[in-house]
């Protein structure tokens, strides 16, 4: 292997692996932590775990749950309990037996989240007789509460899954946490240059269905308003069970940020998703232009409404038309190319007139209205290549 071949290779290895872990997956492996992972994704930590390139996760299992649980915390309490087992940084086995001076101090999510006061998120480790390493919370006596068990996955330097023996104690942690506002999903459109599609969920009684999920992650994609008045008179002809099918299907039961659906192409169930009826579509990325194609067409996100998670709110170009209500366009057929025994006319042919736009076309100036939202810009393969050449290049010499 040439030595620009070898340099590519590993290039393209790094770009492939950075940010690739997922602790659902992780957890799902190990029965014994169906509790802490089922809690991770319940109080949204796991989202926030894997948009983290450097992370150690202190994982408990089912009977150290059990005991957190028998407190009867409320679900936002029990976040920040389950962040404090969140560490900022790379802790894998081996680290664990070389720390400096044999004891660290080290932040964790619940420290990031600004609702630890003082030093209350941060962590103690320290080195114990007899191989052990013990962890308890800064703000705790000196107490190390939990020792460590074993190392349930490590990727190097991204994330490592560490078993410890129990619950991490803070008074802080466990203070009582006041439930977060509640999110009125129409009104966050209305105000936002969706309105027309907010007032389709409210008549239709859909916006019942878009709250229920809200709690558990929800991401909505909404068409503008001038795209909603163009598609009016389809959506008339629409029963009413329909009408309710084709909203539902802007909505995915699950919380995805811009970088989520870029690293994460692929199919997406929506709530209209049931048994047989698919309802689905396939999110693609061209750079950082995000698309949702259907069978039948293709929308393209313009812009973010809201993004406060559980909920994302993103303005799409075109009403999503699945294929269960409408038939996929079939390209029209090449017209036969003329005889050449045929003399050529001297006079210019008038350019046929062009068909009408599709109702759910979004107008031009309401697609590039949203450029600087960061949808738009440099088309991202381009910059990977150019980036690829200037590290070849660095190596070579």
């Amino acid at each position: 292997m040439s030595p620009e071949t070898t340099a590519l290779f590993f290039l393209l290895l790094l770009f492939s692996t950075s940010n690739a872990h997922n602790i659902t997956r992780i957890l799902a492996k190990h029965p014994e932590f169906s509790t802490f992972n089922h809690y991770l994704t319940l109080t949204h930590l796991a989202s926030e775990i894997n948009r983290r390139e450097t992370i150690t996760v202190l994982a408990l299992n089912n009977a150290a749950m059990s005991s957190l649980l028998s407190k009867q915390l409320s679900l936002y309490t029990l976040k920040n309990v389950l962040s404090l087992h969140v560490l900022v940084d790379y802790f894998g086995s081996k680290k664990l037996h070389q720390i400096t001076n044999g004891t660290a101090l080290t932040s964790t999510m619940f420290q990031a989240s600004g609702a630890a006061p003082g030093s209350s998120g941060y962590i103690n480790i320290t080195d114990l007789k007899g191989g052990k390493v013990g962890f308890g919370a800064e703000n705790n006596d000196g107490n190390l509460d939990a020792v460590y068990v074993k190392s349930v996955a490590e990727i190097p330097y991204n994330i490592s899954v560490l078993q410890i023996s129990q619950v991490l104690n803070s008074a802080e942690a466990e203070a009582p946490t006041a439930e977060p506002s509640k999110l009125n999903l129409t009104e966050i459109m209305s105000k936002q240059g969706c309105k027309a599609f907010a007032d389709l969920l409210i008549s239709s009684g859909a916006d019942a269905t878009f709250n229920e999920n809200i709690d558990g992650g929800l991401t909505v994609f909404c068409p503008t308003d001038p795209v909603i008045k163009d598609f009016m008179p389809k959506y008339k002809n629409l029963t009413a069970s329909k009408k309710v099918s084709l909203l539902l299907y802007h909505g995915v039961p699950v919380y995805q940020s811009m970088q989520m659906l870029k690293s994460n192409n692929g199919i997406m169930n929506t709530l209209a998703t049931d048994g047989a009826n698919k309802y689905d579509f396939t999110i693609q990325n061209d750079g950082e232009v995000v698309t949702l194609e259907t069978k039948v067409m293709t929308a393209k996100i313009t812009g973010t409404l809201k993004d406060e998670e559980p909920l994302i709110v993103y303005k799409i170009n075109k009403v999503l038309l699945p294929r269960e209500l409408y038939k996929p366009v079939e390209a029209p057929a090449e017209s036969p190319k003329p005889s050449k025994s045929k003399s050529k006319s001297k006079h210019k042919v008038a350019d046929a007139p062009e068909s009408d736009a599709p109702a759910e076309s979004d107008p031009a100036d309401d697609q590039t209205a949203d450029n600087d939202s960061g949808v738009a810009g440099l088309d991202g393969r381009r910059l990977v290549m150019v980036m690829l050449s200037l590290c070849i290049g660095v190596l070579l010499m």
